[in-house]
């Protein structure tokens, strides 16, 4: 087996998983998977990847004329994942779907805190030397009605955090948890979870059907002062949209995890250098906008399931039994 992109956290955990199967030989490098590097998987069964990349036809293919065509992803995304194309050369993909519900949920709701109580503007103040109260007055975590969007198992970790606080939390999913409905969380629309709503936190993939549904006309059902968080996928918001709507006030402030654009920009060294990005540099350093670059996920916990599970789901492939976490490829 080989592994592309490993980084220096996740290499304890190779070494770990490697040494618990002397069986196998496992390889890895820390460069990306692509069209040239493909060649370093030579003589392999199976490979294991992560990156933010595409893994584009040309990619598989060079892949495929080496005769690997077993790919375990560490993450759960598979969108930038040609599968036509992997469909076409008989390619076995799995994923890890679960790795760390919390690690995701923690930081969604330590966020979302942050936000309510201003933290940003205080710690900026404070650095400064300015340590007068007004006017940087927070808001409760437990007055607020929290909307969830998303109810699978960051989701549900999100919402139990927020109870712990004290919010009212509903929710909305077209595909509803039957605990969770019998206990009353579900609203029936999206548009009546957004008139409710003070705060906003999106838990769904980023399908075409989801694209932009954080836009001009769904802010516009939105309550004024709602507090939206995005800790799942870049593409589910506009972000000119929300820029707008922050600018007018009607938006009070805005978690970004992910964003639309964060390709090549997102996990990068940008110091003494022009920031290729205006439009992110602008929110970046607004007050009432906190900016991790995908970073949710990252903790210890997660790094080591999603290393685990994946040469796990690799080994599986290769010896020909069914993986625990296949993707569908159709």
């Amino acid at each position: 087996m080989f592994a592309f992109s490993i980084r220096k956290d996740e290499e304890p955990y190779v070494k770990e998983w490697a040494k618990g199967h002397p069986e196998i030989e496992v390889g890895y490098t820390d460069e990306l998977l692509s069209p040239k590097t493909a060649k370093y998987a030579e003589g392999a069964d199976g490979v294991v990847v992560y990156q933010q990349l595409s893994y584009t036809a040309e990619t598989l293919q060079a892949l495929a004329d080496q005769g690997i065509t077993k790919m375990s992803l560490r993450n759960v995304g598979v969108d930038n994942v040609d599968l036509d194309k992997a469909k076409e050369l008989g390619f076995e993909i799995t994923n890890v779907p679960v790795y760390s519900p919390n690690a995701i949920a923690e930081h969604a709701a330590i966020q979302t805190a942050r936000i309510l109580r201003q933290t940003k503007v205080l710690d900026e103040k404070i650095e400064n030397g300015d340590l007068r109260w007004a006017p940087t007055i927070g808001r409760e975590v437990r007055d607020q009605t929290v909307g969830v969007i998303g109810t699978g198992h960051i989701g549900r970790v999100y919402m139990q955090i927020m109870e712990g606080f004290g919010a009212k939390v509903i929710a909305f999913d077209p595909y509803e948890n039957a605990e969770l409905k019998a206990k009353g969380y579900y609203v029936n629309t999206l548009d009546e979870l957004y008139a409710q709503s003070d705060v906003i936190s999106l838990h769904v993939p980023a399908t075409k059907e989801n694209t932009h549904m954080i836009n001009s006309s769904s802010i516009a059902k939105m309550k004024d002062d709602v507090v939206l968080v995005n800790c799942s996928r870049g593409a589910l918001v506009d972000t000119d949209a929300v820029i707008k709507a922050l600018d007018r006030g009607k938006v009070a402030g805005f978690v970004m995890d992910t964003y639309e654009d964060e390709v090549g920009i997102f996990n990068a060294d940008w110091r003494n250098k022009t920031f290729p990005d205006k439009r992110l540099e602008d929110l970046i350093h607004r007050s009432n906008v906190l900016v991790t670059p995908h970073t949710a996920f990252y903790t210890t916990h997660a790094v080591r399931n999603m290393v685990l599970k994946a040469f796990d789901n690799n080994c599986e492939l290769i010896h020909g039994k069914p993986a625990d976490t296949p993707v569908k490829i159709d």
